[in-house]
């Protein structure tokens, strides 16, 4: 599994392409080559970047859900609306889709953020306010999701 570190600044021109930092772009120097997916992230107003290999990974495990069932065709459309392919050109650059920059409010000044085998990608300031809003909760989120306060595994074991 893929395993990316790093949080990045950089910039979007006019036509929507962001120069990968180099220390990112050696990180995705294994994946590069099969391409990427781009798409709306569910919880915040950001982008994220798959990898193909994690992409068909995830893609395998929704092919599952019985297609009979309304909520999960629900989810199905909502999870893949706008999602796109995209490439690293000969630069080093990616090309967001318009659509996409629009739905994360991206204008110029980006956060490239790595989140374990996916990137997001964020408008600057919305990328800073995000981090402040939940600086407060941050404590408790972190004893929730990976203490062990009642004696039992939550989340990561």
């Amino acid at each position: 599994m893929l395993n990316l570190i790093g949080t990045y600044e950089c910039k979007a021109d006019v036509k929507g392409r962001v120069m990968v930092p180099v220390p990112l772009k050696k990180q995705l120097a294994v994946v590069a080559p099969e391409g990427f997916v781009i798409k709306r992230a569910v919880f915040q107003p950001c982008l994220e970047i798959y990898p193909m290999k994690e992409w068909e990974a995830l893609m395998q495990k929704m092919g599952e859900l019985n297609r009979f069932s309304r909520k999960n065709n629900d989810f199905i459309r909502r999870f893949t609306a706008g999602v796109k392919t995209v490439e690293l050109d000969a630069a080093g650059r990616l090309l967001i889709p318009k659509d996409l920059l629009a739905f994360a409010s991206i204008s110029k000044e980006i956060v490239l953020s790595s989140a374990i085998n996916i990137i997001e990608v964020w408008d600057k300031d919305k990328y800073e306010q995000a981090i402040d809003d939940a600086a407060n909760d941050f404590a408790d989120l972190a004893e929730e999701v990976m203490g062990n306060k009642s004696g039992e595994d939550h989340g990561v074991s």
